[in-house]
């Protein structure tokens, strides 16, 4: 078994290497989707949130009111580092479920949008980073996700700067061209990986 850890900046394009990592026969272990998972209905993970934050983070359905949560915490160090101590270890726990039934032949790629954040590195065997300037990342997630341009420049202010990225890159994929020249790159890191 081959452990990857893939990260990126926030309108890097992270998913869309996930995506065709997965494609080419990678075991994709998706930090974000399991972040979500274990935040549902019914979970000690979201109880233990709105312990924390109140019934305020809530629809009136029930469901974490992600929006209005990310509102709170993309503002406050010290209410994200709260946040964090909540759903980080639940979601190692749950990476930890899923690779060990991917079986040894395999490249797993865990796909963690904070790794350089919290010192992940040393976790795996392999680090890839999607890299993207700034500017682009502020333009993608302004024009294809529809986020006020104050909001994305928090959030993305909220994360590892590109250096402290690049600095615990093993590989880069660049992508701060158009798709059409994603592809190659990641068939070549994924010739790679195979080979390690």
């Amino acid at each position: 078994m081959v452990k990857v850890g893939l990260t990126g900046g926030i309108g890097a394009g992270k998913s869309e290497v996930s995506r065709l990592l997965a494609s080419y026969g990678a075991v994709v272990v998706d930090a974000d989707k399991i972040a979500r998972e274990v935040v549902e209905p019914g979970t000690p993970g979201l109880a233990a949130v709105v312990a924390e934050f109140g019934e305020g983070v809530l629809t009136p359905e029930g469901t974490l009111d992600r929006p209005k949560l990310g509102g709170i915490v993309f503002n406050d160090p010290e209410k994200l580092k709260a946040l964090n101590a909540i759903v980080h270890p639940l979601v190692g726990a749950r990476s930890a479920e899923l690779e060990a039934s991917a079986g040894p032949d395999v490249v797993v790629v865990h796909d963690v949008p904070l790794l350089t954040e919290n010192g992940l590195a040393p976790l795996y065997d392999t680090v890839v980073v999607v890299d993207a300037a700034p500017q682009t990342q502020l333009d993608r997630l302004v024009r294809l996700r529809g986020m006020a341009e104050d909001e994305a420049k928090s959030r993305m202010a909220a994360q590892a700067t590109r250096e402290q990225r690049l600095a615990i890159a093993d590989l880069v994929i660049d992508n701060d061209g158009p798709l059409e020249a994603l592809e190659p790159q990641v068939r070549a890191v994924w010739e790679r990986l195979r080979g390690a």
